[in-house]
């Protein structure tokens, strides 16, 4: 059978919403749907249709996304669902080959996705480009290092989150070109961060915050959950989650931290953080910081040709790279890929390639994670010139490691 795709119309929204909630296992709050909703391009979403059932949709974000030495429109790939009465049928891989071709079509040379199943996106040239770690600290043993930066000008002040949105609004877009991943929010993400009604806490209480400032201003900002507990002796047992803290300085930084960990009544403190975070620096009992990792971020090189100049390098490199892409044909090639100080050209060639690849493992480089190495250890990748693959991954590294920190 075939299914005929296409974009939704907005009075549809119903029927393509309970595809994502069957196939989640999830039952949004009514405000949850509407807030949704109201983030939803209608004309980037995509259903498969099986008569009058909406069978399978995904949709897209227009993002602008933070790349090595500067950003780029990104498509922020979104909702992929098949309902379970309709596995196995193709929908899903018709749904993502119409939306690649959808993306280059646009001219967006790069997506990108939260994966709920990291076995799915491999399959359509997706690669795992970051990476996050999962921390649980406890707080009686948190202690920083002797050498922590210090600034005594700065002072913490407990908010409401949404009283002090634009200070928050302000900060996050001063700071969001500093790391790989990160992207732009626009007005519907930023209520998605600040959301607190009861469907939002998840069992936790209401959201709260501190912001780190001095006499000119906010210089970072901490949002954070609480749960009260105490043991069955009546020894306070609580705990915090941290949903963010964001800083313009090291400084800041270690003082919304030390905010969180020195918290009143709470003995474990828990977050998600790029797998370089500077609080693993800072602590001076590294051993107590107890972190479970996992895949954040993946990326798509949708046009090898736009998006590998559209990056900075931090190493030179002139090689020819033999591109295997059976979803997006026109990548599928030998290109030249010459980078060097301020700028990169990738020009197709005919040339014996130095490397060949999956466009999978572009996609796993392209935010500088820098895993190609492993690649070819792991024979996912050849290397026909030696040394080829490590002066690439050399070049497509960077520092710090990208990380997205807000699923969309």
């Amino acid at each position: 059978m075939t299914y005929p795709i296409r974009p939704i119309a907005e009075a549809e929204w119903p029927a393509f919403s309970a595809v994502l909630s069957e196939a989640f296992g999830w039952t949004p709050a009514p405000l949850q749907t509407e807030r949704w909703k109201a983030h939803t391009e209608f004309d980037r979403t995509l259903a498969a249709f099986d008569g009058d059932t909406i069978a399978g949709v995904t949709a897209v974000f227009s993002m602008t996304m933070t790349v090595p030495g500067g950003a780029l429109p990104v498509a922020g790939v979104t909702s992929v669902s098949v309902l379970p009465s309709h596995r196995r049928r193709g929908i899903l891989s018709s749904l993502m080959r119409r939306q690649l071709a959808d993306v280059h079509e646009r001219g967006e040379a790069v997506a990108a996705l939260y994966a709920s199943e990291s076995a799915i996106y491999g399959r359509y040239g997706y690669g795992k480009a970051a990476s996050e770690l999962g921390v649980t600290i406890t707080t009686s043993a948190s202690a920083f290092v002797k050498n922590a930066p210090h600034d005594p000008e700065l002072r913490l002040r407990v908010v409401t989150p949404a009283e002090v949105r634009q200070d928050l609004e302000k900060l996050f877009a001063g700071v969001v070109a500093e790391r790989p991943g990160r992207y732009a929010r626009d007005e519907q993400f930023w209520n998605a961060v600040l959301a607190d009604e009861e469907p939002d806490r998840d069992g936790w209480n209401a959201l709260r915050g501190l912001l780190a400032e001095d006499a000119s201003g906010v210089r970072g900002y901490a949002l954070f959950r609480m749960k009260s507990r105490w043991d069955d002796d009546g020894i306070p047992a609580g705990e915090l989650r941290v949903q963010e803290i964001e800083a313009r300085d090291p400084a800041a930084y270690a003082l919304l931290w030390r905010g969180v960990l020195d918290r009143d009544l709470v003995t474990k403190v828990t977050a998600g953080v790029p797998v370089d975070a500077p609080l693993t620096a800072l602590l001076a009992n590294p051993r107590q910081l107890r972190a479970g990792w996992s895949d954040e971020l993946w990326v798509r090189v949708v046009d090898v040709e736009k998006a590998l100049p559209a990056r900075s390098y931090a190493a030179p490199v002139d090689t020819v790279i033999e591109v295997e892409d059976d979803v997006c044909p026109w990548n599928a090639r030998r290109w030249r890929l010459t980078a060097g100080a301020g700028s990169a050209s990738c020009t197709p060639v005919d040339a014996a390639p130095d490397l060949t690849l999956p466009v999978s493992a572009l996609g796993s480089a392209y935010l500088g994670d820098g895993e190609l190495g492993t690649l070819l250890d792991a024979g996912l990748l050849k290397e026909h010139t030696p040394g080829s693959v490590r002066a690439l991954a050399t070049a497509m590294s960077w520092s710090p490691k990208p990380w997205a920190g807000l699923v969309f």
